[in-house]
């Protein structure tokens, strides 16, 4: 990240995110000088904090890698591959009144009744 450009109040100290005329803390007059604040280190390994990943082949991942739980909805869970994988995100998609929310609370219902 690039520094950062800050304004001190050279009375009182408050630190300000822009240059003003009075400090807005004690009033002063022209008393606010800037002051470049160092770039911070990002504590993220990468997007959203994960680390970077090898590429691999899609047909040399095995099928079986990511374990799966069962929606309780046969079909869906053939459409899914098997199940649901913990951790994953599925797009539910389609016209409106199709039964996206319908399938969803059916899912949440079969859920709730093996837990």
């Amino acid at each position: 990240m690039a520094p950062r450009t800050t304004y001190v109040c050279d009375q009182c100290g408050s630190v300000q995110p822009k240059w003003a005329g009075q400090c807005p803390d004690c009033q002063a007059w022209n008393s606010l000088t800037e002051q470049l604040q160092p770039a911070l280190k990002s504590r993220a390994g990468g997007f959203a904090g994960t680390r970077s990943a090898q590429v691999e082949d899609l047909a040399a991942v095995p099928a079986d890698r990511a374990p799966r739980q069962s929606s309780g909805l046969a079909e869906l869970d053939r459409v899914l591959g098997g199940g649901i994988v913990a951790g994953s995100v599925v797009l539910i998609g389609g016209d409106p009144g199709i039964g996206k929310s319908t399938l969803l609370l059916q899912v949440l219902v079969a859920q709730a009744r093996t837990a």
